[in-house]
């Protein structure tokens, strides 16, 4: 015990224990003062009923009509008021007289789950009975009813009986819904609802009653045994708290992020990522250095540039936010409700025009996109200003000197510039020669000394001495990737680079940070260059085997698509590919149990010849292969079939085929268009 309580010793201990036989059912009744001599007891032989309602009871209880504090001609006036001189069997007062008394419950104030009854006994609530005098209220009904009668009646006996009248019937609306909720939630319907409840008649059970006796042996504990009553084998403090719980204090929930009004200490308290997210959510637009001036000091720049592109993309040296996080999954234009996927298209298409000049039209965007005029200007409002005769220009001038010290980082960008810019030429229709001026000016290479490539490779060595061990064995390995693209027939297309992002320094010929046409690193021969590989490396098989599983059907345009942003994913100074070419890419698909299916594409297509080459994933030790092979069987006769044509092919081969596994079959191999299905990557607009 605490010394402040040796004046209040303590005298005896006393075992307490706990009975649950009644804690879902006890309730305690709290009657007010009675109006006659006569006990609750005294009256068990009279009829008592109760409403029983959840939080809620009406009990209406015989009165002592021969106490002498009764008074029975005020009970009879009582009654005739409420019933009147008529019998029926809704009246009140069955004996002409003021017999009943009605208690109305109301909950009490304190909290019935820190009361007990000894021995103990939780008890499940406390109603307080006060009487209620709805009857007054019937009288009163009545009082006013018999006067409207009386005034609205005619006093005449002789007057000729009122002409008979036309009645206009009327039937009441349709109730909506939202209509038929607000009246059942009204007080008018609820007190209906209140009176209509019929009454139970009750059978009471006196104090000295047999059956009373009985249960009141519930509110003691069956069983004396101190470890099943461990609710009360707790020290003081604990027993305290739990017949008197603490009031919980209201969590005042803090903004996990500024939205309009950013605060810099506020914004420092969260992880590096969500700073960095937070703040180009904000500012859309912003070069690298001022991203560092707003972090706290002594931020590691490593994982800011690790960090910013997670949620930015590189547009002319600086960090512009990406589309998915102003726009997210299942939200909408709040401008013209366009879903997110749509916006961040277009939007993607506006960035990236600006990474090919400094202004761009709004009317040659809006033609392209062909998106409301209110969300272009949103897309452009976020990283350029209006130029009076010259468009949008972007908002800042090119970050030469980012480009510069991180030409890894720039490379890599340029990689997922291009393998976004091959989505978008699928789904606008255009080629990037579409938008490049026909006779402008090239600009003049930039090239860079080896004393001004040492003092590069000296401050990155200072900034990140791990990074530059992993650079300097890559360079001294020689390791570079090239993938060559081959002649297919009569035709040669530009080849596609997939150089490795671990080539540091700044390669000579380079324009603004990136590879130009003629740079070293692009070859233009088939094969010439770099270390041929005779035979498939185990990494691009690896690479072709999850990929097959992911997509089923590829085309090898949509392939080379894939290794380029699989190529510019990866880590820094990481390279494992050798130089590959085309013919080196489909052995290693048809090594990897694919085949290719020789779609007879119509004379008239479009599609590149690397579009036309169309593969299958063709064994996987699934039972499904069957269904997968039938159907690439139907696409070498066809460049299009029908739904029903697919599943009578199926039928007839493999016997009764379900919906489950045809909608499985055409989710994993075809696309949809004007009710015929196609290979998937063969739709041609």
């Amino acid at each position: 015990m605490a010394s402040g309580d040796d004046d209040d010793p303590i005298i005896e201990e006393i075992d307490v224990y706990l009975a649950k036989s009644l804690a879902d059912k006890l309730y305690l009744f709290q009657y007010p003062v009675r109006p006659s001599t006569m006990t609750y007891d005294d009256v068990n032989h009279l009829a008592a009923k109760i409403k029983p309602k959840q939080q809620r009871v009406e009990l209406e209880m015989a009165i002592n009509t021969m106490s002498p504090n009764y008074c029975r001609s005020k009970g009879e006036q009582i009654a005739l008021n409420v019933d009147g001189t008529a019998y029926d069997e809704t009246n009140t007062y069955s004996a002409y007289v003021f017999t009943p008394t009605t208690l109305l419950s109301a909950i009490c104030i304190c909290q019935q789950s820190t009361t007990a009854v000894l021995h103990v006994t939780p008890l499940t609530g406390i109603l307080q009975m006060r009487p209620s005098f709805s009857y007054l209220d019937k009288a009163d009904n009545k009082t006013r009813e018999r006067e409207a009668a009386n005034e609205g009646g005619d006093s005449s006996q002789d007057e000729a009986e009122e002409d008979a009248k036309a009645i206009t019937v009327r039937f009441a609306r349709p109730e909506s819904e939202q209509a038929r909720q607000r009246r059942i939630q009204s007080y008018e319907f609820l007190q209906k609802k209140q009176a209509e409840e019929p009454w139970v008649h009750l059978h009471y059970h006196g104090v000295k009653d047999g059956r009373s006796d009985h249960e009141r042996q519930y509110l003691f504990c069956q069983s004396v045994d101190a470890s099943e009553n461990s609710e009360l084998v707790k020290t003081p403090k604990e027993y305290l708290a739990m017949l008197m719980p603490p009031l919980a204090e209201e969590k005042v929930v803090k903004p996990v992020g500024p939205s309009n009004v950013l605060s810099m200490a506020q914004l420092r308290t969260l992880p590096l990522g969500d700073q960095v997210k937070t703040l180009m959510k904000n500012v859309k637009v912003m070069p690298f250095a001022n991203l560092m001036g707003l972090l706290a000091s002594g931020t590691d720049s490593t994982s800011a540039l690790r960090c910013i592109q997670q949620v930015a993309l590189l547009v002319q040296g600086n960090w512009v936010v990406k589309s998915d996080v102003l726009y997210p999954k299942n939200t909408c234009s709040p401008h013209s409700g366009v879903p997110a996927e749509v916006l961040c298209r277009g939007r993607d298409f506006v960035m990236w025009r600006f990474t090919l000049e400094r202004s761009v039209m709004r009317k040659e965007i809006t033609s392209i996109i062909k998106l409301p005029p209110e969300d272009v200007k949103e897309f452009l409002e976020h990283v350029a200003a209006p130029r009076v005769n010259r468009g949008w220009e972007f908002l800042l001038p090119t970050d030469v000197d980012f480009i510069k010290k991180h030409p890894d980082v720039a490379h890599r960008q340029h990689m997922l510039w291009l393998g976004i810019q091959s989505k978008l030429e699928k789904v606008f229709n255009f080629s990037k020669e579409d938008f490049m001026p026909k006779n402008s000016p090239q600009p003049e290479p930039v090239h860079v000394s080896g004393e001004q490539r040492l003092k590069v490779a000296q401050e990155r060595a200072r900034e990140n001495q791990s990074s530059l061990q992993k650079d300097l064995d890559t360079k001294r390995a020689g390791s570079s990737v090239h993938v060559k693209q081959e002649p297919v027939s009569d035709r040669e297309d530009e080849p596609m680079d997939t150089s490795s992002p671990s080539s540091s320094a700044i390669p000579n010929g380079s324009v603004n940070g990136y590879p130009s046409a003629t740079s070293p690193s692009f070859d233009h021969t088939n094969g010439n260059g770099g270390s041929p590989a005779n035979t498939s490396s185990p990494e691009l098989q690896d690479f072709v085997i999850k990929t097959f599983r992911k997509h089923f059907v590829v085309t090898l345009n949509e392939f080379k698509r894939l290794l380029n942003l699989h190529l510019a994913s990866m880590p820094v100074g990481r390279s494992v590919f050798h130089s590959i070419s085309d013919h080196m890419l489909q052995e290693a698909i048809l090594l990897s149990h694919c085949k290719q299916i020789m779609v007879p594409f119509p004379a008239q297509t479009t599609a590149a010849a690397d579009e036309q080459k169309v593969f299958g994933l063709w064994e996987t030790g699934e039972e499904f292969d069957k269904h997968r092979r039938l159907l690439f069987d139907l696409f070498t006769k066809n460049y299009r079939v029908r739904r029903n044509m697919i599943q009578a092919k199926l039928a007839q081969e493999l016997g009764e085929v379900s919906k489950a596994e045809i909608d499985r079959l055409l989710n994993e191999c075809c696309s949809s268009h004007a009710g015929m299905w196609y290979l998937k990557g063969t739709i041609q607009s």
